[in-house]
């Protein structure tokens, strides 16, 4: 995807899968509602849960963002590399004008509402990825499930 395309493929989309390290070094996926904002992805996480206690441990993280049902249209995006915590744990009604536009941002697609409100039992995440990677399989001419998969036309693919 182009750098346009990623933009508006992650404003569009809700949820994230946020891959974190835990203690035996296993990996830990949960999925996540996001904001992006051009830069950052940004993460409400509840501060009293597994991917809190990983990250407190090793703040580095894996991000995908993907969509599509059939082969041909699947796309998506890997985002890689340390969150910070970018907020008060747990979120205050404090105003943090840092926040107000990824709150404002986040109320919206979620709620449908202009003002956030915090819960108190979530904090926010930052992540400025170091390395990004997309894939759009809807631009590749010619690829069908069977000629990935190597099945002959005719041919049944169980």
């Amino acid at each position: 995807m182009s750098p346009a395309e990623v933009n508006a493929f992650l404003v569009e989309e809700r949820v994230c899968r946020l891959a974190t390290v835990g203690a035996t070094g296993a990996p830990n996926v949960t999925p996540l509602w996001f904001v992006w904002d051009g830069r950052s992805l940004w993460l409400n996480s509840t501060f009293r849960s597994q991917r809190w206690r990983d990250l407190e441990r090793d703040r580095r993280v894996s991000v995908v963002v993907d969509a599509g049902e059939e082969f041909t249209e699947l796309r998506g995006v890997e985002l890689s590399g340390e969150v910070v915590v970018a907020s008060e744990v747990p979120r205050t009604t404090q105003p943090r004008p840092e926040l107000a536009d990824v709150e404002r941002q986040y109320a919206w697609k979620y709620a449908g509402v202009p003002d956030f409100v915090p819960d108190g039992r979530h904090a926010w995440l930052r992540l400025t990825p170091t390395r990004l990677v997309s894939w759009d399989f809807r631009k590749s001419e010619g690829l069908s499930p069977r000629r990935v998969l190597g099945s002959e036309p005719g041919r049944s693919l169980t």
